[in-house]
């Protein structure tokens, strides 16, 4: 052991472990780290290699006999069964089902969507509704053979501490300098500090931001391969990592249908992964971000505060170097169109990723550091209890270039590096000036990529600055562009070609039509504001439709031939008595998703009929289940029961009215489930049907 590691054993006894033991587990599992520490924690913590082996051979045992793989999920559900009981740690998810009026638990690798679950837990455990939670959890047999479900929770404990002792935290934090404790939280995350410079170890450190400040967004873009998900993925239990495609609003921030908060009100920090993936389906969307981004709240017919804070991290496969120094790209190329400037200008910092070292065993500790979810706990108490913002403001000078939002990022970006590096007091004045430099830099990197994109000067305030204590005022710069002129003093290039473009339709206007000025009206003369609606392409009008599909005709879906007229439309309703077979039911499941790639639709009300051969049971639990889908994703399904009906159409709340002769139901049924045709509706083959769309 090095003198850190004898402090830290002495220090937080039974609080620290060797990291090397968790890369001797690690491998060959799909667990957390957070929750390979929790068992860790329970056999390993020692500084005794005796009881460190012991106890590695009984985590390695409890891992073989507790944790399931997703391939031998049968098999862990015949242990059950033989058993009785059995306990797992495994990712548990609760949802609630409306049409039982109850709640069904999961377990991510046991492959069972109905285990019985009791109320406590659920109730205890609200990230278990949203998200789910790592948890040690026992399954029980059901043997009635009356009841709907095979198993239940008899038992579930999350993995985290049960107690925390913030104040026994900063007492130890007071034995340390501030390299010894970056050193410790370092290698708490399984790094060396030793193999990196002091200046990576800082963008180390900047990941833990949003972990410990709240309403705190900031983006990092890199190569490939350097851990930028990590800690959200593994290190904390009060993090959750979402995908592009679960960028709903619905998901994100609020369920109308369901009157339910999203993901922001129950994680610390929500993370999204590969950023430039997300596909934003309600434009909506964005602008609930960007209130949220900017305040910590939005409003969905009820104001809802928040505390989350939102990390976004994704790729950049071009050449920095060649970036910064072009008048076409900048830094935020990755991102989709949705992410525009006023998401950008959210951004407390932009960490360059691409200083990060690729991930590699060079880099791995094997010295001691706090248990992860110890180390999780103390950042989990600072989001929820504490507030440097006053300290910090009271310290910080700023240069006149600092606007707003600079301000803003820059001031919480030096509260999240004091509650990392000093959570029981403040740091020295060299110490504070280090963090106010490295923030400074993160929110000018955001602001310069800001002003290389706007054609005006509202970002070109881009020489942001501090004041240390003896009065000298320093100008930071970032180091991948400090000598890039095409971003220091970027081309008003969009600017130029506007212009250009304004003086060429102006000397089109005056070619078509040469009449003397004094001829004519000043109403009439062309102005700037009046020149958008001439450069701007305009969509055609849609236009009324009245065709026929042949017997046999391909290329038909519904997303071709109804898809533009759902623009704009919140309500749909649809009149067809013929939703009753297997078959039909799956049209209308493919008419709903039709309808949801619209965007704007909120509510789906469905009138059909039935007759003495219809199961209603039967019908009614499938369209029960299409609800419950269609819940979660912010969208009403109403379904009425009219024996009298005949006629078929569907009527849109923009004005449309789509009159197919067969209803959903015009297609042929395929000659085998493996033919070309069988999944994609527009290739499928289709019976003969007219059809009308027109404006009411």
């Amino acid at each position: 052991m090095d003198e850190l590691d004898k402090k830290l054993n002495a220090t937080f006894d039974g609080k620290v472990l060797r990291k090397d033991l968790l890369h001797r587990i690690k491998k060959g599992t799909n667990v957390p780290t957070f929750v390979l520490e929790f068992l860790l924690a329970k056999y390993c913590a020692s500084n005794d290699q005796a009881e460190m082996d012991a106890g590695m051979e009984a985590v390695l045992s409890s891992l073989q006999e507790n944790y399931v793989r997703p391939d031998e999920a049968n098999a862990a559900q015949s242990k059950v069964a033989i058993k009785g009981k059995h306990r797992f740690i495994d990712k548990v998810h609760v949802r609630y089902v409306e049409k039982e009026k109850r709640h069904w638990a999961s377990l991510e690798n046991f492959n069972s969507q109905r285990i019985a679950i009791g109320e406590k837990f659920y109730r205890d455990n609200d990230r278990l509704l949203e998200g789910g939670i790592w948890a040690e959890v026992t399954l029980a047999h059901n043997d009635v053979d009356e009841d709907d479900y095979a198993f239940s929770i008899e038992d579930l404990r999350p993995i985290q501490l049960s107690r925390f002792d913030f104040e026994r935290y900063t007492e130890g934090r007071a034995d340390f300098t501030r390299d010894e404790w970056i050193a410790a939280v370092l290698r708490s995350v399984g790094l060396e500090p030793s193999k990196l410079s002091k200046r990576v170890q800082m963008h180390f450190i900047a990941r833990l931001a949003a972990l410990v400040e709240p309403n705190y967004n900031y983006i990092e873009l890199g190569p490939r391969g350097t851990g930028k998900s990590y800690f959200f993925s593994e290190f904390s239990p009060y993090a959750t990592l979402v995908s592009g495609g679960q960028a709903t609003k619905a998901t994100l921030f609020y369920n109308n249908a369901r009157r339910k908060v999203g993901l922001v009100g129950y994680w610390d920090t929500v993370a999204f992964d590969e950023v430039g993936g997300i596909k934003v389906r309600d434009p909506d969307t964005i602008q609930i971000m960007k209130d949220f981004m900017a305040n910590g709240r939005f409003s969905r017919g009820a104001e809802v505060i928040a505390d989350a804070s939102l990390s976004f991290v994704g790729n950049i496969d071009v050449s920095v170097q060649q970036v910064v120094n072009s008048n076409e790209y900048d830094l935020f190329q990755p991102l989709p169109p949705e992410l525009d400037l006023a998401v950008m200008d959210r951004f407390a910092a932009y960490i360059p990723g691409w200083e990060m070292p690729k991930n590699s065993s060079e880099f791995l500790t094997n010295r001691y550091g706090f248990i992860t979810d110890y180390l999780a706990e103390a950042f989990h108490y600072q989001f929820k209890h504490t507030n440097r913002y006053e300290e910090v403001s009271k310290r910080i000078r700023l240069g006149k270039s600092i606007e707003g939002r600079d301000e803003k990022g820059i001031k919480k970006t030096v509260c999240a590096f004091l509650k990392i590096l000093h959570p029981n007091g403040p740091p020295t004045e060299d110490e504070f000036e280090e963090y106010v430099a490295y923030a400074t830099e993160c929110r000018r990197r955001v602001k310069e990529q800001m002003n290389k994109r706007k054609p005006d000067d509202e970002f070109s305030c881009i020489n942001l600055s501090y004041f240390k204590a003896n009065g000298e005022e320093i100008v930071v710069f970032c180091p991948e562009s400090k000598d890039a002129a095409a971003t220091q003093q970027p081309a008003r290039r969009k600017l130029s070609q506007a212009n250009k473009q304004l003086k060429g339709i102006v000397e089109a206007r005056q070619t078509a039509q040469p009449a003397p000025i004094a001829d004519t009206a000043p109403s009439e003369a062309p102005s700037i504001a009046s020149t958008p609606a001439v450069v701007v392409p305009v969509l055609n009008d849609l236009k009324e439709q009245h065709f026929t599909i042949l017997y046999g005709a391909t290329g038909y879906s519904y997303e071709s031939i109804m898809g533009p007229y759902l623009q704009g439309a919140k309500t749909v309703f649809i009149e067809d008595p013929y939703i009753r077979l297997q078959h039909q039911i799956q049209n209308f499941v493919r008419f709903c998703e039709t309808v949801l790639k619209a965007s704007t639709v909120k509510k789906i009300i469905l009138m059909t009929s039935d007759d003495d051969k219809t199961q209603l049971a039967d019908i009614a639990e499938k369209l029960d289940e299409l609800k419950q889908s269609l819940l979660e994703l912010d969208v009403e399904l109403e379904v009425e029961l009219n024996p009298n009906i005949h006629d078929r159409e569907i009527r849109l709340d923009n004005g449309w009215i789509i009159k197919i002769g067969r209803g959903l139901d015009f297609y042929q049924k395929p000659g085998g489930w493996f033919e070309v045709g069988a999944h994609d509706l527009g290739l499928r083959k289709c019976l003969e049907t007219k059809v009308d769309i027109f404006r009411a």
